[in-house]
């Protein structure tokens, strides 16, 4: 994949993977990402070895390769004045400074912005918060599953009133993703003001802005007409007013999701895949004004029609249905999806522990039609020494920083 950041360095002082993951996006698109973290215990995230009753291998964790591939990888105290000065040395050497610590923390620390741009007055000082940088709850601290996931209203627009209260949210790292890419975004253009202008600025990126964001056509809805959209609880059939638009039980208990928008166009073509060629004719459902009419009576027709045959069946005759359709897939099965492996959704990077190369899910942006060359993650400051050679920094000074316990 062309190197669209080659030259560009990142210092990353952040853990977890909202913020992580933008680094990781960063350096997939050739940028050179250093990532600080503590000489001890690293990445909080290195710690994660249970998420949701699946254990994990620390040395293969996906917690760690998604948001960390590709970087390098400097131990160091920042809560040691010896460790601060390394990063501002870093920073000197720095386009952007991206981070996720709270407010306070980055001003007792002194590496908040004012700090940074005192060293480098042309970097771009990129932040990730929960709720954003401005405003009373600028100092709380959040993870996708509160900030992106409940705050937000995405899980109750998610959960059908039947159930009485908000589903969970199922996914890990759900928002953090989303919003890591967000970030990589607004990066990608600061360094292109920066360039055009001279001007370097600095950009926030919070969780709930990435879900009001992923929302934003509900909530304007919301504020425009006084009432939004709720799930609705499964049922194989079509959903009101639109038959051609809706989940289908097969035979065997798989499922298929019709979403023909504009049905006008493709009612015979729809109907004659369906084995109801005769439905095409029939004054009820011949126009899309007579078929939104009657659309529970065509959805009967059609529910019927797709429990008669398997889910395999139908996922190969549809290929040819003028109206849009999906399969409906769980994440193990997507892992061999063609469609997705024409398109390099997956990389593989070799694992540390010297097992079978690790797989992981590119990002959603892709140059050139060529898939992702990168690196596994670093493990826990296994770039220290190198790094700080490649800055000027004796070996004599190295060593008395590490006496100190200021890097590892």
């Amino acid at each position: 994949m062309a190197q669209v950041m080659k030259g560009i360095r990142v210092l990353e002082v952040a853990q977890m993977t909202f913020v992580p993951a933008a680094g990781a996006i960063l350096a997939d698109w050739g940028a050179d990402v250093i990532k600080i973290e503590h000489p001890e215990r690293g990445d909080s995230q290195r710690g994660f070895v249970n998420m949701g009753g699946i254990k994990v291998n620390p040395k293969r964790s996906p917690f760690v390769e998604h948001p960390n591939r590709g970087k390098r990888s400097v131990g160091v105290d920042i809560t040691k004045p010896e460790g601060m000065a390394v990063i501002y040395e870093l920073a000197k050497t720095a386009d952007v400074f991206l981070t996720n610590f709270l407010p306070g923390q980055r001003q007792k620390l002194k590496f908040d912005i004012e700090h940074i741009r005192a060293v480098n007055p042309n970097i771009i000082y990129a932040r990730g918060s929960a709720y954003g940088d401005k405003g009373p709850e600028r100092d709380f601290g959040g993870f996708d599953g509160t900030a992106f996931w409940n705050r937000s209203g995405i899980a109750t627009s998610m959960t059908p009133p039947e159930l009485g209260g908000p589903l969970s949210q199922g996914i890990p790292a759900f928002g953090d993703s989303i919003g890591a890419m967000n970030i990589a975004g607004g990066i990608s253009a600061a360094l292109f003001h920066r360039e055009r202008t001279g001007e370097a600025v600095e950009l926030d990126v919070s969780l709930l802005s990435t879900a009001w964001w992923a929302a934003g056509t509900s909530i304007d809805m919301g504020l425009d007409c006084g009432e939004v959209a709720r799930n609705r609880m499964p049922t194989s059939g079509g959903n009101p007013g639109n038959p051609f638009m809706g989940n289908y039980t097969t035979s065997d208990g798989g499922t298929i999701n019709l979403c023909t928008l504009t049905p006008g166009p493709h009612i015979r073509n729809v109907f004659e895949h369906l084995g109801l060629p005769e439905a095409a004719d029939d004054p009820r459902f011949s126009t899309a004004e007579s078929l939104m009419k009657n659309w529970q009576e065509a959805s009967d027709l059609i529910r019927d029609k797709f429990f008669e045959k398997p889910f395999d069946y139908w996922r190969e005759h549809l290929k040819t249905m003028s109206g849009q359709w999906a399969p409906v897939l769980d994440l193990l099965k997507i892992a061999d999806d063609e469609q997705a492996l024409a398109n390099d959704m997956l990389f593989e990077v070799e694992a540390s522990d010297g097992g079978a190369p690790i797989k992981l899910v590119r990002g959603p942006v892709q140059f050139n039609h060529a898939p992702v060359q990168t690196t596994r993650a670093p493990e826990a400051s296994e770039h220290t020494e190198l790094v700080l050679m490649e800055m000027g920094m004796e070996w004599e000074q190295i060593e008395k920083l590490k006496a100190a316990g200021a890097i590892a």
